[in-house]
This record gives C-alpha cells, sequence and structure tokens, in this order.
C-alpha cells in the first residue's frame, strides 16, 4: 500500500495568504462597487426631481 503525505490528507482549512494582486484587485473592486453605487443613488435622486418638477408643469 501507498504511503500518501500527510499533507495530502489532513489539510488545514486555512486559505493561502493573499497576494499583492489579490489585494489590489479586492480594492479595486470595492471602489468600483462603491461608485456604482453612488451612480445609482445619484440617478433615482435625479429622475425623481424630474418626476416632480413634470408633475408640477401644467401641460400645454
Amino acid at each position: 500500500m501507498a504511503n500518501l503525505a500527510k499533507t495530502i490528507i489532513f489539510t488545514s482549512g486555512t486559505s493561502p495568504k493573499e497576494t499583492p494582486l489579490d489585494k489590489t484587485t479586492r480594492i479595486v473592486r470595492r471602489i468600483n462597487e462603491d461608485e456604482a453605487e453612488l451612480r445609482h443613488q445619484k440617478t433615482a435622486r435625479l429622475r425623481k426631481a424630474r418626476f416632480d418638477s413634470d408633475a408640477d408643469t401644467p401641460n400645454s
């Protein structure tokens, strides 16, 4: 019977350390998600303002 290395059988649940590229990717994704959220909030606010201003003007 072949001997298996203990590292194959008893692997720990820890993940490998984060590389600099992984760290950069994580930070850039977070920045992009934050900027997208701000854009969506601004768009919703502007749509509401336009809807309100259109509702206040009488039809010609």
